[in-house]
């Protein structure tokens, strides 16, 4: 605030001293020119007088002789003074309007609202460097979910666009470079509040600047990075960064997921769901020969994934010079001619991945091929979810959307630590495993996607359970899945991890079962309907709603009920 002020007075300066002498040149004209009274004396008009007779005047709000008509000398100084304050406050005013028009005066106000509103936020915060695609889909999930954050974007029009999104929670945005260290500090790098950092940017460079600037800062920060290549997620890695996303190795991974265990890729990717999306539909990925149009960063993944499960694969790259294309089964072409998929077998193919970098592209490699092989099981690369529509259109089997990818990995990682752990006991199961899951879970949510939090049996985030454990009073899964409302019946939840701190090691209990017995310091990771959660809450917050839980019986909370409760029982007894 007082570099802005310094800078406006700085830049208006010259108007306010013409106003300032116009003025003291008025004032002193109306002391010094004589008038008379309404007697016929001789009369001066004093400094306040004349202050006071100018100001009015200058502004042109109205006009009275005061406190005596004036002479002929007088009113022709008033005209003069009419002219010159009147003029001077045109030219102050148009100066004025300059100033505020002026961009770079622009740029610092919003600066300095920006980090106004930063300083102000109470509540934990996320700094998100990058408001593209993948940006824009992390903060609105954040924001469903009741979680601030703030956004540094280098594009001025998609800062516009975070102002214009109606978001949940108010997302402050700053319009700079977040590889300069001075800008972190500026969206609350080294705010109290701030819980970790996120590096979005479509540069895996700036996004391994951003990383290490934030480890240099405040080492105590989460750091999440995205990184797009192999030397620079390791690179991101050297230097102790939490979590480093690879959206072509994480979509890798999940296709090969899907082509041996189709329940644990669709249970995968209900857990890792954003709030209130739709359930995804089950995929079965047909084993045989694959073809792979594209043999980029995506592409290698992707080959790689396949030949790991035993896939033969056909790649199809138009530069197989500069890619670095395996040498055996390799057509040249970009996928999107008749000819070049029919040079690939097509016809004899079970399944296609039309992996280009450009959207266009990709479109037509899946349409032309479909053409040929109505029976292909496709899956689309799309890298600008500007063209949403026209892909859904498509309707194909898979869609690789490295935005989404990014920030779904990103919100579960943020939101709940515990499903990395879920999901990687999950992975020591079977198939059938999880698709009993799959049916236990939509089951009890519906047509939306689960909600999945974190819940810890502690004195700060569960009081009334904490209480009744430390009184050493048995309490087991089920009591904390019971509906609060009605003793009789379950919440829609299912209580998927226990994470315990044992005296040697934490004790991981998967799907625990409704009479495993609770313990204070439990960390419990729950699914649910939507809505569930706020139950779940009230009843570990409320001692009274515990008890009732606990005993069937609804005691009364306040001290004059309670009194008339023990006088009724006594004179029942009577």
């Amino acid at each position: 605030m007082n570099n802005i002020l310094f800078v406006f007075l700085r830049r208006l300066h010259v108007p306010l001293i013409v106003l300032i002498i116009v003025y003291a040149i008025s004032i002193l004209g109306f002391v010094l020119i004589p008038g008379v009274d309404n007697e016929g004396n001789p009369w001066r008009m004093d400094f306040f007088h004349a202050f006071y007779f100018v100001s009015y005047m200058g502004t042109t709000i109205g006009f009275g002789e005061i406190p005596y008509d004036f002479t002929g000398a007088q009113r022709l100084w008033a005209t003069f003074s009419i002219y010159a304050t009147v003029i001077s406050w045109l030219y102050a005013i148009g100066y004025l309007l300059t100033i505020i028009q002026d961009p770079a005066f622009r740029s610092l106000l919003t600066e300095s609202t920006f980090r106004r509103n930063v300083r102000r936020l109470s509540e934990p915060f996320y700094l998100i460097c990058g408001y593209g695609d993948t940006g824009n889909f992390l903060v609105r999930a954040l924001s469903e979910a009741g979680i601030r954050a703030v956004v540094v974007e280098i594009d001025q029009n998609r800062v516009n666009q975070l102002e214009l999104a109606g978001y949940r929670t108010f997302v402050p945005g700053l319009c700079a470079d977040a590889s300069i260290p001075g800008n972190l500090v500026k969206a609350g790098l080294q705010h109290y509040n701030c819980a970790g950092v996120v590096a979005l940017t479509n540069e895996d460079a700036v996004n391994l600047k951003i990383a290490i600037t934030s480890k240099l800062l405040n080492p105590s920060l989460r750091t999440i990075a995205r990184a797009e290549t192999h030397d620079v997620e390791k690179n991101i890695a050297s230097f102790g960064t939490d979590h480093i996303i690879n959206p072509f190795d994480t979509f890798a991974g999940r296709l090969a997921l899907a082509l041996h265990s189709p329940g644990m890729y669709l249970l995968y990717e209900w857990m890792t769901s954003v709030p209130h999306e739709p359930l995804r539909e089950p995929v079965f990925p047909p084993k045989g020969r694959w073809i792979l149009c594209g043999y980029g960063r995506f592409g290698k993944a992707v080959h790689e994934r396949l030949k790991s499960e035993g896939v033969a694969t056909t790649v199809i790259e138009a530069m197989p010079d500069k890619t670095g294309t395996p040498s055996d089964g390799v057509v040249v072409g970009r996928g999107t001619e008749a000819d070049t998929l029919q040079e690939a077998d097509i016809q004899h193919a079970v399944g296609l991945v039309a992996g280009t970098d450009d959207d266009a592209n990709n479109l037509s490699i899946v349409m032309t091929a479909r053409s040929l092989n109505p029976d292909l099981f496709t899956v689309l690369r799309q890298n600008s979810r500007a063209n949403d529509l026209i892909f859904s259109a498509v309707q194909s089997d898979l869609i690789m959307q490295r935005g989404s990818i990014i920030a779904h990995k990103i919100f579960a990682v943020i939101t709940t630590p515990l499903l990395a752990d879920f999901l990687r006991l999950a992975r020591r199961n079977d198939d059938d495993w999880a698709n009993e899951l799959i049916s236990r879970i939509g089951g009890i949510t519906g047509d939306e996607a689960p909600h999945v939090w974190m819940l810890t049996l502690n004195e700060e985030n569960a009081p009334a359970v904490y209480t009744i454990l430390e009184a050493d009073k048995p309490l087991n899964v089920q009591n904390l899945t019971t509906d609060p409302h009605d003793c009789s019946k379950q919440l829609p939840l299912i209580v998927m991890l226990i994470k315990r701190d044992g005296d040697e090691a934490e004790q991981d209990i998967l799907l625990p079962t409704p009479q495993e017995p609770l313990q204070a310091g439990d960390r419990l990771l729950l699914c649910g309907r939507y809505g569930t959660q706020n139950s779940v809450e009230w009843l570990v917050a409320n001692l009274n709603v515990l008890e009732y839980v606990l005993t069937g019986e609804d005691r009364p909370a306040g001290l004059i009920w309670r009194h008339w409760t023990r006088q009724r029982e006594q004179a029942d007894d009577a």
